[in-house]
């Protein structure tokens, strides 16, 4: 589950989700990560799979406790760079600590806490095949 985002200023507002369903991350070979979501659009479920291939870097941290990561993406994007975090945990409840952590990290990083935001969960749909 996606409790927490955040993303560099100079990314466009209307491109943030504002909802997020639940996300299935699989590891694949050679270091590759493989995120599966779904969403609603037009009335239809969709399910879109990302690869982390190519131009994009993903790093993965374990917070302090228990079932909370910080995924953190650095993607090469018309010739700029970009910066996405974003806190993710196995369940749908949201860990205060885990929060802090993520907002420590986040500074870490040289982005600004002002700029974290908290998407809401959406469950997740079934396709169409």
């Amino acid at each position: 589950y996606v409790k927490a985002m955040v993303v560099d200023k100079d990314f466009s507002e209307d491109r943030k989700p504002r909802k997020v369903s639940p996300v299935k991350v699989t590891a694949l070979g050679g270091g590759d990560l493989e995120a599966t979501f779904t969403f609603m659009r037009e009335d239809r479920c969709v399910q879109k799979k990302i690869l982390n291939g190519g131009r994009k870097l993903i790093y993965v941290q374990e917070l302090p406790g228990r079932d909370y990561f910080v995924f953190y993406c650095k993607d090469q994007r018309r010739g700029g760079l970009f910066h996405m975090g974003k806190l993710m945990g196995r369940n749908p409840d949201i860990n205060m600590e885990a929060l802090e952590e993520f907002k420590k990290f986040v500074q870490h990083k040289g982005l600004s806490e002002e700029d974290i935001f908290i998407p809401l969960q959406t469950r997740s749909c079934t396709p169409e095949h």
